[in-house]
């Protein structure tokens, strides 16, 4: 249960020894929020660059892990509260926000209570009764989360989770600082993926998405979710994506959704939000409200 996502995304560059590429690509590997990540860059001082991006994710986490007490939205989850909050958080929230919007309320990052009633349930043995998840829901919702500048204010009983943004949020911030120094040509996979520009004699850098097929990463980001992707019970049937209406995880009508978008961040929201739901229309009318999004696979 650490991890949300089931990833199934694999960029070609894992191929890259075989790709013969005119500059050297140095390749790192590691974590970023329990996920498996890795950067892709061709740079003469890679390694040093590589070194920053690390210490930047590092960093991040310490803003958004669940599994980190000290973090900055532990520390809001446990107090309900949180001054001064970082702009990165703030920053993650109002897009949060907008996706809520757009969404009907379908992406809501105050599930965690219902995350946390499952795993109380399920480390007994049990689901949750509909008394159980009746009980819960009035710590449900968006619109009594407040922030601004000064501080973020949960209501009484609420907490957040950003599992299902987080991890596309911090590859557009890796992404950013990588480019701020002068880099054109990286790949970046914290779960989700970012590019910019290409892989060394390709056009852009080609992906291969879950459900087959590939496609080429410029300029861009994609995202996968599936609603099994990460199960909460031994059987495999419970799986890791609440719904904030009804309680419920969401119903398998997927077995994974693609989407790209300018943005990691955006990309990942409206993906973990497309598996609930329960038509390909309503994925279609929630991405017209973000320009240059589309969904790359439907499966």
């Amino acid at each position: 249960m650490t991890r949300r996502r089931f990833l199934t995304l694999t960029a070609v560059a894992s191929a890259l020894p075989f790709a013969a590429p005119a500059a050297p690509i140095t390749q790192w590997h590691g974590t970023a929020l329990g996920a498996k990540a890795a950067i892709y860059l061709a740079h003469p001082d890679a390694d040093a660059i590589i070194t920053r991006a690390v210490a930047e994710i590092d960093r991040l986490e310490s803003i958004f892990s669940l599994y980190r007490p000290a973090s900055a939205l532990s520390q809001l989850n446990a107090s309900g509260s949180l001054d001064a909050p970082p702009f990165e958080l703030l920053e993650c929230l109002a897009l949060c926000a907008r996706v809520h919007t757009a969404s009907q309320g379908l992406f809501d990052p105050t599930v965690q209570p219902l995350w946390q009633l499952y795993a109380r349930k399920l480390t007994a043995g049990t689901l949750p009764s509909e008394a159980d998840i009746a009980a819960q829901m009035p710590q449900i919702g968006w619109s009594r989360v407040r922030y601004d500048s000064a501080a973020i204010r949960l209501a009484p009983g609420m907490a957040l989770t950003l599992n299902g943004i987080a991890q596309g949020f911090i590859a557009d911030q890796i992404a950013a600082l990588l480019s701020a120094q002068g880099l054109t040509d990286i790949l970046i996979n914290t779960g989700e993926l970012r590019a910019l520009g290409q892989m060394p004699e390709a056009a852009g850098w080609p992906v291969t998405l879950a459900s087959g097929g590939q496609i080429a990463l410029t300029a861009r980001a994609l995202a996968t979710s599936s609603p099994l992707g990460t199960v909460l019970d031994a059987q495999g049937r419970v799986g890791h994506i609440l719904n904030p209406v009804t309680g419920h995880p969401a119903a398998p009508q997927w077995r994974s959704v693609s989407i790209s978008a300018p943005s990691a961040g955006l990309a990942d929201a409206l993906s973990t939000a497309a598996c609930l739901m329960p038509d390909r229309a309503a994925i279609d009318t929630t991405l017209t409200a973000f320009p240059a999004t589309r969904i790359e696979a439907l499966a």
